[in-house]
């Protein structure tokens, strides 16, 4: 597939590369650019389409978990700064 650049730098997205994209008037995407010349053009998904792709926990966390988690996790960390300048 292909299409014309106009003179205002625009161009149309071909209809079926549009509806493999699910992309609506008004949508956005963005371009990404690879080192090799090659670009990419992907959806720019609002935040709330990712709603529901992470599973809510089964119990709620309290404050105090949360705190013990970050602090394992910090000391975990540390460990391994120690372990990695040896």
């Amino acid at each position: 597939m292909e299409s014309a650049i106009t003179a205002k730098g625009q161009a149309t997205i071909p209809k079926p590369v549009r509806e493999r994209l699910n992309l609506k008037p008004g949508d956005r995407v963005k371009f990404f650019m690879h080192p090799d010349g090659t670009a990419v053009l992907l959806p720019k998904l609002p935040a709330s389409a990712l709603r529901g792709f992470i599973a809510p926990p089964k119990e709620p966390v309290t404050i105090e978990d949360m705190a013990e988690a970050a602090a394992a996790g910090a000391a975990e960390a540390a460990r391994s700064v120690r372990r990695r300048r040896r």
